[in-house]
């Protein structure tokens, strides 16, 4: 039994978004990891040690944190130019 051809049609393209969309999640979040790390040893040179100071399990929840921060930076850059885009004011 085969599918219709615009049933098949929606399945492929449906698999086209899948695909695309992880390709670009992966793409941002290999991004926002090589930012983090960058802003992780910022901070840990501005409390005068080293990265090597560090255990890996400490490196890692440093670097999350980092990551957590970009992610809400993120978030509120792209809600504050949607309100710009659809003209409307934060401060009545």
């Amino acid at each position: 039994m085969s599918l219709p051809e615009n049933e098949l049609d929606s399945k492929q393209h449906s698999n086209v978004l899948r695909r695309t969309y992880r390709k670009v999640k992966q793409k941002y979040a290999g991004k926002i990891r090589d930012k983090a790390i960058e802003r992780a040893k910022t901070r840990i040179y501005l409390h005068g040690r080293k990265p090597e100071d560090y255990d890996p399990d400490i490196l890692e929840a440093i670097v999350r944190e980092e990551e957590d921060k970009l992610i809400s930076e993120y978030k509120s850059r792209g809600i504050v130019a949607l309100v710009a885009a659809l003209g409307l004011s934060l401060f009545p």
